[in-house]
C-alpha cells in the first residue's frame, strides 16, 4: 500500500464512489486511502493457481472464489481491502449485488517484501474483526512456504505452517492440495530441488 498525498478523512461513501471509477485499485483503511502497486508474475500466478484448485474444489458448493478485484468490507475495522483471493459461502454476499463483500471465511494474502509486514500486522488484526473469518492465509512468493491462521473454538488464532513437499489444508473450505500446486510454473520456485 501506499499513501496518497492526502492525509484527511474521506468517508467509506466517498471511497467507494472514487473506487468505482478510477483506473487504479485503493484500499480504504480509517478515513485514509492508499494506492495499491501492480503485482509481479510469481504473485499473480500464486494467486492463479489457487483461485483454480479451489474453483475446481468449490465446483459444486454455493461458495465463491473471487480473485484480486474483489474487496472486502470490514465494518468494525472501518476498512476496505482487495485480499488476493477471497472465499464467501454466505448467503447475503452471495446473493449481494455490491462489489465487496461482508462475509469471507477464507482470506488469502501473496506477502511480497513491501506488503508482508502489514499483512502480519494491521492488516491481519483488522481482518480478525470479520467474524465470519475462519481462516487467514499467507503465501510466499519467494520460497515454498504458507503460513495459515485458523480460529479455533476458543475464537483464538492458531498457525500452522507447510513447505515444500507437504500437504496444504484449508479446514475452512475442506481443501487439501500438494503444495507444490500452489506453486506451478513460479519461475525460480516451482523446479527447485528436482533432481
Amino acid at each position: 500500500m501506499i499513501a496518497n498525498q492526502n492525509q484527511f478523512y474521506v468517508s467509506p461513501e466517498d471511497y467507494l464512489a472514487g473506487e468505482r471509477q478510477s483506473p487504479i485499485k485503493h484500499e480504504y483503511r480509517r478515513g485514509q486511502i492508499y494506492a495499491m502497486v501492480g503485482a509481479k508474475k510469481p504473485h499473480i500466478l500464486i494467486a492463479s493457481n489457487l483461485v483454480t484448485e479451489l474453483n475446481i474444489h468449490l465446483r459444486d458448493n454455493d461458495c465463491f472464489v473471487l480473485p484480486l478485484d474483489i474487496k472486502v468490507r470490514l465494518e468494525v475495522a472501518n476498512c476496505y481491502y482487495y485480499p488476493d483471493v477471497a472465499v464467501t459461502c454466505d448467503e447475503r454476499d452471495l446473493s449481494s449485488p455490491e462489489d465487496f463483500i461482508l462475509y469471507p471465511s477464507l482470506i488469502i494474502e501473496i506477502l511480497s517484501p513491501s506488503t508482508a509486514k502489514f499483512d502480519r500486522g494491521g492488516k491481519f488484526t483488522d481482518y480478525q474483526t470479520a467474524t465470519s473469518l475462519q481462516e487467514y492465509v499467507l503465501v510466499s512468493q519467494s520460497e515454498m512456504r504458507v503460513e495459515c491462521f485458523r480460529k479455533n473454538e476458543q475464537g483464538n488464532w492458531i498457525s500452522q505452517t507447510y513447505n515444500r513437499g507437504e500437504k496444504v489444508n484449508f479446514a475452512s473450505v475442506d481443501f487439501n492440495c500438494q503444495i507444490e500446486l500452489i506453486y506451478r510454473k513460479v519461475p525460480g520456485i516451482a523446479k527447485i530441488d528436482k533432481d
